[in-house]
């Protein structure tokens, strides 16, 4: 299938060229694109050269040795009979979870080799990294990807001039309705299919939900079966039965007592944590938002667990895509939570690559007067509530509470509404978030 641009492909290339490169270590949930970019960089080189540490399990012994960069290079040559030449080649070095010791070579690539431009990536890397006491600091750069973005999609179907449109739109200069409701119906369409490449590859190609959802089932069972490779960690039933009740507590506050009677909080915890390290977990929590960091006063008592996909997310529940694109998505019983899902995946995917988003919210329980905040971000130096409403209606009582005990200069209500302004509250489209999320840049 051919190539989905990616918004990482800029700064890949800007790597390239940098005069003070370090190895890049890319990170993400399985099959975000991390080996498809990397080899879309590569046709930029006169050489590319990509070893697969599952399938080379001979080169393992190369890296915990006492080799130098250099002569692991040369091996690798000789393997694969083509040149790793400084400045001319790209190695690649994909599943390197597969050798924790290569993990720990690649400061050394930055130290002895610099010249050489390398990259290295893999499937369920958090797992193997959580067991590292270092790995590089300063000497080796992450780069974290994600699912397509809503952005991504349009920009892969063609609709460029759309992504230009609400770009230049706002609270104060909302767009033509025609050109709003164009938005609103391919943006029902990603949610349902979500942003994984092959799916929006098929999307792309075929122009069939029936085919994008066996490719939903397909990658469904393939992060099943990845677990087993993990189960001298934890059990692969278990990694699966805390996944799947990730899927079923999207709406509200993730109960931990409500996965299985047979796990205690310990075991479910320690789960969660290892999911959310693979990038298939994203946690939302509670923040006291008194000022900047948020991080710096949270609870993490009160959490919300996102599925890293909406596709994925409606897979697991066992939806149908063809119902759901006959009765609409605005039928849908758990819309306000699948609306949710999606703005928290587009946070994750705005702005900086090298860095690891966290997601917070805000909830206040008291005595006749319960208020919760759907997410609180930062954007330049200030702290801005974002309520997230799945129609073009909706009470912002929580929004105004917040706003009023916060002192906060405005509220942001992101809905299916168009751009529009009331008082000291702005609306943006759900389509339209990476808007203001994107103001941070």
């Amino acid at each position: 299938m051919e190539y989905i641009v990616r918004d990482v492909d800029g700064e890949l290339l800007k790597w390239k060229d940098s005069d003070n490169r370090m190895p890049l270590l890319i990170r993400g949930a399985r099959q975000v694109g991390k080996t498809s970019s990397v080899r879309h960089l590569g046709k930029s080189f006169k050489n590319y050269v990509e070893i697969d540490l599952n399938e080379h399990r001979e080169l393992h012994g190369l890296f915990s040795q006492g080799h130098t960069p250099q002569e692991i290079c040369r091996q690798i040559s000789y393997l694969v009979k083509k040149p790793v030449v400084a400045g001319e080649t790209l190695l690649f070095i994909d599943e390197i979870q597969a050798c924790p010791e290569a993990i720990n070579k690649l400061r050394y690539f930055y130290e002895q080799y610099p010249e050489l431009h390398l990259i290295a990536a893999g499937s369920l890397l958090e797992f193997v990294l959580g067991d590292l006491p270092s790995f590089g600091v300063g000497r080796i750069r992450s780069v974290f990807m994600y699912p397509l973005s809503f952005e991504e999609f349009l920009r892969a179907n063609n609709e460029e001039m759309l992504v230009e449109a609400y770009r230049n739109a706002s609270p104060q200069n909302p767009l033509f309705e025609i050109v709003h409701n164009k938005l609103l119906q391919l943006l029902n369409i990603f949610i349902l299919m979500g942003g994984m490449p092959k799916v929006v590859s098929e999307y792309v190609a075929s122009q069939d939900l029936r085919n994008c959802q066996l490719v939903l089932n397909d990658l469904v069972e393939s992060y099943k079966d990845d677990f087993k490779k993990y189960h001298r960690r934890i059990a692969e039933e278990r990694l699966t039965m805390v996944l799947e009740s990730v899927a079923r507590q999207h709406q509200g506050r993730f109960v931990y007592s409500n996965v299985n009677d047979n796990l205690s909080l310990s075991q479910v915890k320690l789960t969660l944590e290892l999911l959310v390290k693979a990038g298939l977990v994203y946690p939302v929590v509670h923040t006291s938002a008194n000022g900047l960091p948020l991080g710096a006063e949270v609870n993490d008592r009160y959490q919300r667990m996102a599925l890293f996909d909406t596709g994925v997310l409606l897979r697991m529940l066992g939806l149908n895509m063809a119902d759901l694109v006959i009765q609409g998505i605005e039928n849908l019983s758990n819309k306000g939570s699948l609306t949710e899902v999606f703005v928290a995946s587009e946070i994750m995917k705005a702005g900086s690559c090298y860095e690891r988003k966290r997601l917070y919210c805000w909830h206040r329980e008291k005595k006749d007067s319960q208020a919760e905040v759907d997410y609180v971000i930062q954007v330049g130096q200030g702290i801005v509530p974002v309520e997230v409403k799945s129609s073009s209606k909706g009470s912002m009582q929580s929004l105004r509470v917040f706003m009023k005990e916060k002192n906060s200069e405005y509220g942001v209500r992101t809905s299916m509404e168009n751009f529009a302004s009331y008082d000291n509250i702005r609306v943006y489209p759900l389509y339209a978030i990476s808007n203001l999320l994107n103001e941070n840049l």
